[in-house]
């Protein structure tokens, strides 16, 4: 059994983003496939969020070492106000001061053979560079989002020590992990140098075991005298999942009678903007219609999921090289999906390859306007496509465990190479 040490922010009790999961699953499934994983984490208090009750997910064979780690907005500021520069590349910047000596000692105490980084968090990648530099162990980058653009981060400062950090990982990396062939394709067009057979595609997806116990509910037709439930779970980016355009269709229709609180009901779970969002909906007058729902536990978020009618999904143009991690569990749920994204982008094209969504522009008022009473009718009459499920489970997290472990399996065998070596011969 190979060793692998996985460097993450997201891991239990750490809790409000989809994003744990991905590591968490692959905790479970490696050792399936000759891995055994070591977690390198935060200690809780670092967490903005956390729920005790999510360490009964952390299998029980996998070792969980934790580092000391500040937020420096609630640690090391006042009220909410810190010095940006005590934030760069992020707030858990702290973390590479218990994260690089506690991480040493775990790769000498559990023979780690390779270290694997998961971002969207910078500094774990930072703490993954490190590491690979004092132990010269082979390093793998998971860069489960872009770590910059030509305008993110919007500040220029912190923009560019996450470039710098981003241009070492792509000399240092033996492998560079995306979820998705447009995130793949831009970063090759960004560094020329950049070996493509060094750079792996591994989506996000589900996990069946997850859905074993929801509830089955029927597609059929849904009584007249029964308000139709519409959900979103998960943040609401005001850019990137801009929801205010769906919101000024609503209240469009509303006005001419085409929905009501008698015929349709739609949450948000988790939004993360509620008091912003809720001032917008008092404003368009449609707070009959629109619930905001406070966070739930993964497995109650999905509980919720089977048992509405439908469901929606929101990726901006500027994301479409990205496709959001509840996509996948959407699809297995197999319920119809409004999705406001693009046809072009790794979203749409999904959706497309599946089955099971009506798609319209994100941005375009007048489309969801026009679309939407027709995607409520469908469902209402249970005619509304499904997703294909025999596509759909080429997404299982057990099939990302195997091809994360043949990528491991590949660098078992390389010698160990100094950080300094691999960037001079990137350079060359």
């Amino acid at each position: 059994m190979g060793r692998v040490l996985i460097i993450a922010y997201h891991f239990p009790p750490c809790t409000g983003s989809s994003g744990l999961l991905r590591t968490l699953k692959f905790s479970h499934f490696l050792p399936q496939f000759g891995w055994n994983p070591v977690v390198l984490t935060l200690q809780p208090h670092a967490y903005e969020l956390v729920d005790e009750r999510g360490n009964e997910s952390i299998p029980t064979h996998v070792p969980v070492v934790r580092a000391f780690a500040l937020d420096t907005k609630r640690h090391l500021g006042y009220r909410g106000v810190f010095l940006r520069w005590m934030a760069l590349p992020d707030r858990w910047v702290t973390w590479l001061l218990g994260a690089v000596p506690t991480g040493l000692r775990a790769i000498r105490r559990h023979k780690v053979d390779v270290l694997f980084s998961t971002f969207p968090i910078t500094t774990a990648v930072l703490v993954g560079l490190m590491l690979h530099r004092f132990s010269g162990k082979p390093w793998i980058v998971d860069l489960r989002d872009s770590m910059t653009e030509d305008d993110y981060p919007r500040n220029a400062r912190e923009r560019r020590v996450r470039r710098w950090i981003e241009r070492q990982a792509m000399r240092c990396a033996s492998r560079v992990i995306f979820t998705t062939p447009s995130a793949r394709r831009m970063y090759l067009e960004r560094y020329p140098h950049l070996p493509s057979e060094k750079c792996l595609v591994i989506p996000n997806g589900y996990d069946e075991d997850d859905f074993a116990s929801l509830p089955v509910r029927g597609t059929g037709p849904v009584p007249a005298g029964r308000p139709l439930r519409l959900l979103h779970t998960g943040i609401m980016y005001p850019e990137e999942r801009d929801p205010r355009p769906f919101f000024r269709a609503l209240a469009r229709l509303k006005r001419v009678g085409r929905v009501d609180a008698t015929n349709l009901r739609i949450c948000f779970r988790a939004s993360g903007f509620e008091e912003l969002y809720q001032t917008y909906i008092e404003e368009l007058g449609i707070a009959d219609l629109i619930e905001l729902l406070p966070h739930v536990p993964y497995l109650q978020s999905l509980r919720d999921c089977a048992e509405c009618e439908g469901l929606l999904l929101f990726q901006a143009a500027s994301c479409d090289h990205q496709i959001p991690a509840k996509a996948y569990e959407y699809l297995r749920l197999q319920k119809p999906i409004f999705a406001m994204t693009t046809h072009v982008g790794d979203t749409g094209y999904l959706l497309l390859e599946t089955g099971g969504a009506t798609i319209v522009h994100p941005a375009d008022e007048e489309e969801i306007h026009s679309v939407f009473p027709d995607f409520l009718a469908a469902v209402r009459r249970g005619t509304h496509p499904l997703a294909e499920l025999q596509i759909v489970e080429r997404y299982a997290r057990r099939s990302q465990a195997e091809a994360l472990a043949k990528c491991l399996d590949d660098l078992k065998v390389c010698k160990p190479v100094s950080a300094r070596r691999k960037v001079e011969n990137f350079e060359s």
